[in-house]
């Protein structure tokens, strides 16, 4: 048995008899569907929605149990920021191309930011292999 659990944490397998002996519960296999049931073919049916509601509204945004989901607003009432979330940042390999002195702050934050993760891996490869 103390094999068993050494190989469980080892490689992550639970064999079966070990499984029951522990009082691990596993999920059973989904049986197959019945082909032609009473009554013709059992589609699951989709709501279909309008295009004027798919436009206006955004589907899924309302995490509570009840109320409606919210309505799309005008791009004027968002804020500014919210435009620029998706903008590519320049990658370590570009920012070290250019100067930094020329660098704006928010660019020289994220190369400073970047160098030191590559840092911390490099010492974390390291010292792994000793």
């Amino acid at each position: 048995m103390a094999m068993a659990c050494r190989r469980v944490l080892k490689h992550g397998v639970i064999p079966r008899d070990s499984a029951q002996v522990i009082g691990i519960r596993s999920f059973a296999i989904a049986s197959k569907a019945k082909k032609g049931g009473k009554g013709g073919a059992d589609v699951a049916k989709t709501p279909v929605l309008s295009k004027e509601l798919k436009t206006t509204t955004v589907f899924g945004a309302n995490i509570l149990k009840e109320g409606s989901d919210p309505k799309l607003q005008p791009d004027s009432e968002y804020p500014e920021w919210l435009w620029h979330l998706l903008d590519k940042c320049p990658m370590l390999s570009e920012l070290r191309r250019k100067d930094a002195k020329t660098l704006p702050y928010e660019d020289l934050k994220r190369f400073v930011k970047l160098v030191n993760r590559a840092r911390i891996k490099e010492q974390n490869a390291l010292t792994a292999k000793n």
